[in-house]
């Protein structure tokens, strides 16, 4: 088996250097073209390099130092640069566009559109190719999380219970409606929390910390907010639940109960206009 990782980084060493960029030692792949345009300054004969290896446009095995949007087993949210009768091709930052065969596309992909897909290297072609059938590649595994754990969340699709989720690159999971206070779109990366992990496999996630660790978190961090506005803020039990979301990136239920635990520490007082620090001595 070749050690060249396709459609991923490598750490590979200079060989030789020629006019038109320098060649990459690729072991058993034979030596790797890295163009002009991306060798690094002062680079020389015996450095190493770490290298994006992907195919040119002769599906020769080439080296780029430019940053692909996604690595081959990665999940990514990426636009269609240009159709044709074989397929879609999308922008993922490199010169050549990434292949998604029509058998790999949910409905035709159109040019301008943005869609969820995987990227994998086709074992018959041996091309680097993405697809849009994304739940044929979650994990078949049982998910291993605790209650509480931090993820990363890639938006998936709008449901009518909330929005499906890839996990950690991963899995497959479900932020709810009722529990989701930001606007939302498929492709867009946010960091949840688990809730649960059901029997099926499936993960619920929350947008905010459970529990209530997280209310006296926020509380510390209210009371510095409001001393930061010199003592008194205009938010209050009745302000809008996005200005809420939008400004300390918490429910209006966490906001609430943060108010109430400063309140009962006597830490501040409720005015009809806001919020007001009371003076420690």
């Amino acid at each position: 088996m070749s050690h060249i990782r396709l459609g991923k980084y490598n750490q590979l060493k200079v060989v030789k250097e020629v006019d038109f960029g320098v060649y990459l030692d690729g072991d058993e792949d034979g030596e790797i073209l890295l163009p002009k345009r991306y060798v690094p300054q002062g680079c020389v004969t015996g450095d190493m390099l770490n290298v994006f290896i992907y195919l040119d446009m002769d599906e020769r095995l080439v080296a780029t130092t430019l940053q692909p949007y996604v690595q081959v087993g990665e999940f990514a949210c990426l636009e269609v640069a240009w159709v044709n009768q074989y397929g879609a091709f999308l922008n993922w930052g490199l010169m050549k566009d990434l292949f998604v065969p029509y058998r790999e596309q949910k409905a035709k992909m159109v040019k301008g559109g943005r869609y969820i897909v995987y990227v994998y290297v086709d074992e018959e072609s041996y091309r680097i190719v993405a697809s849009a059938k994304v739940e044929h590649f979650l994990s078949k595994e049982h998910p291993v999380y605790e209650a509480g754990e931090e993820v990363d969340a890639l938006v998936w699709q709008r449901t009518d219970l909330g929005y499906k989720v890839i996990v950690d690159n991963k899995f497959g999971g479900m932020l709810y409606h009722n529990e989701v206070f930001q606007p939302l779109s498929p492709g867009k990366r946010v960091q949840a929390y688990v809730k649960q992990v059901r029997e099926d496999g499936k993960i619920d996630l929350a947008l905010q910390k459970a529990g209530f660790g997280k209310v006296d978190d926020f509380a510390e961090t209210l009371l510095q907010y409001i001393e930061n506005q010199g003592g008194f803020t205009t938010m209050h039990d009745k302000t809008d639940a996005a200005v809420i979301y939008n400004t300390f990136g918490v429910s209006k239920k966490t906001f609430k109960k943060a108010v109430g635990d400063l309140y009962k520490k006597r830490l501040i007082v409720l005015e009809k206009e806001g919020i007001r620090l009371v003076p420690q001595d």
